[in-house]
């Protein structure tokens, strides 16, 4: 009787097994099938900056094939003007209005205490990985600094970076914002962007089993979600062996620069290359696109053809280098010209991997491949919107309604017979400005207040709390109207542009004077300001 209960046992150990294995192996088919995933997102890039939106100076040879091996978005958008809210639209696939997170954080050691993206708000990472995918983060997070709120706690399973808004790129010089690993510092050894393409590397190597490392999941080969979110080409302008190539570039200024994109696109062609010799260039889908325009003053970035820079609404602080690849699904060479938003990015890699979104909890991003291979008809949005304090934009069709500044009155556009933004036609077309207007105020209902402003040494103590009596943020009515008043005061002839000689600081007047026309508008200048306040720098008004 023993032998036969014993019997009994082992056979249904073994049945126990068989069915164990049998679903392993089904867990294993049904995930070889779902797409790996892959966003590069670059930082205060341009739009004119890489070699398929123009760049003639700095080749972009990596990049540019993202393009060329599947589709380039002519109208492709951040969701903020500046770094951190754009990268919480991202990871939420929402307008991150939503959740009032709308300004930057300024330094951590600054940071108002509820900085961050809400615990309940789930991130593309939390998603992917709850679907099987092994999930990793290399390079800039800048949206939690708190216990709870960083990478590696928000559904990544490693994460190799920093947390702030920007750091030196050098191995051995001081920085007050450590690289991590999964929270604990860490020591560089090469310069950054370099070292943040090792580690992109090895994490691709070991999602798929190809090393003896293993992530903390179950399963060594995994479909895998890597974010790589670069901190260049944003400030400090630290340069590097890549600029070296770059000897036909006069202005020094600009080969730094040109060395800091050039690390950046060979770090994309790094982690191409890993991906083709694995096999996987079929299977993954490619994302690449910039937090927000480029800050052409501060590092000789190019938005060209379009107006303006970082920190403003009109095209060249939103308009973005957007290129997508999914060799499997998605024809090579194409170009789509209707407008999408980075937190499509989102939406589509969840369509790509089979997840749903809950009824309860919508996304504005939508998807895009029915879109981009002419499988559904029409736009992908009927509008798109911004807002950054009392700055406004958005986008219907080929019109766009622009509040850019704190006194100023709104603009009306026509992007597809204005690009570069020179002719207001609120005036001529009031009923037009009326619909946008309108839309807008619509949009802001299901939206929320800001719940923090930017703090930094000026209006802050270390650990957050306000100082009294400080000015509250960068670009207040207060910062704003300091550097009308001296404008004016400079402007004696009253002729609304500053010459080298008019301007109070000659030594500023190359990098305020944007489109080296020879003359300082006030615009200018006020974007000037405007983005050193947003870079941290402090210093006179002109």
């Amino acid at each position: 009787m023993k032998r036969f209960l014993a019997l009994i046992f082992v056979s249904s150990l073994s049945m126990m097994n068989v069915v164990s294995a049998l679903a392993e192996s089904n867990a294993a088919k049904a995930a070889a099938t779902l797409p790996n995933i892959i966003i590069f997102l670059a930082d205060d890039l341009g739009y004119a900056d890489i070699g398929v939106n123009g760049c003639k100076d700095i080749p972009t040879p990596n990049i540019d094939s993202i393009a060329k091996n599947g589709v380039r978005f002519t109208d492709g958008y951040a969701t903020h003007c500046v770094c951190s809210p754009s990268r919480a639209g991202l990871m939420s696939g929402m307008y991150q209005h939503r959740f009032g997170f709308e300004a930057n954080s300024g330094p951590e050691k600054y940071a108002a205490d509820n900085f961050g993206l809400p615990r309940e708000i789930p991130t593309l990472a939390e998603k992917l990985k709850g679907a099987g995918y092994a999930t990793g983060m290399i390079g800039k997070w800048h949206i939690g600094f708190k216990e709870g709120l960083r990478p590696h706690e928000r559904g990544f399973d490693y994460h190799f970076g920093f947390l702030s808004g920007a750091r030196t790129y050098l191995p051995g010089k001081k920085d007050n914002d450590p690289v991590i690993r999964n929270g604990e510092p860490v020591t560089t050894t090469k310069y950054l962007t370099d070292e943040f393409a090792d580690e992109a590397v090895s994490f691709i190597e070991r999602s798929q089993g190809t090393k003896n490392e293993e992530l903390p999941t179950k399963n060594p080969a995994k479909p895998f979600f890597l974010y790589f979110a670069f901190n260049a080409v944003h400030s400090p302008m630290d340069a590097n062996p890549y600029s070296a190539a770059l000897s036909g570039i006069a202005d020094e200024k600009r080969r730094t620069y040109g060395g800091m994109l050039s690390g950046l696109d060979a770090a994309v062609g790094r982690v191409l290359a890993k991906v083709h010799e694995l096999g996987q260039e079929e299977n993954t889908l490619i994302f690449f696109y910039s937090d927000n325009g480029g800050p052409t003053t501060q590092t000789t970035s190019r938005n060209d053809p379009l107006r303006g820079q970082k920190a403003q609404f009109y095209e060249g602080g939103i308009r973005v280098p957007f290129l997508m690849q999914w060799k499997a699904k998605v024809k090579a060479g194409g170009t789509y010209t209707q407008p999408v938003m980075g937190f499509d990015c989102h939406a589509t890699a969840l369509a790509a991997s089979g997840i749903a979104i809950p009824e309860d909890k919508p996304l504005d991003g939508v998807n895009l491949l029915p879109f981009v291979n002419a499988e559904r008809p029409g736009a992908p949005h009927d509008f798109l919107c911004w807002r950054a304090g009392t700055q406004k934009a958005i986008r219907v069709g080929d019109w766009k309604l622009v509040q850019e500044g704190r006194s100023g009155s709104a603009e009306l556009f026509n992007l597809k017979t204005d690009l570069s933004e020179t002719t207001d036609l609120a005036a001529k077309e009031p009923a037009k400005f009326g619909e946008l207007a309108a839309k807008f105020t619509e949009w802001e209902r299901g939206t929320i207040p800001a719940k923090w402003i930017r703090q930094d040494q000026r209006n802050a103590t270390e650990g957050g709390a306000p100082k009294t009596g400080s000015t509250p943020k960068k670009g207040t009515a207060k910062a704003g109207n300091r550097v009308d008043e001296a404008f004016k005061k400079a402007d004696a002839n009253n002729d609304a542009k500053l010459t080298r000689e008019e301007y109070p600081q000659k030594d500023l007047f190359d990098a305020v004077d944007a489109n080296k026309d020879g003359f300082a508008t006030l615009e200018e200048v006020q974007v000037y300001y405007r983005s050193r306040r947003e870079q941290g720098a402090t210093g006179p008004t002109p």
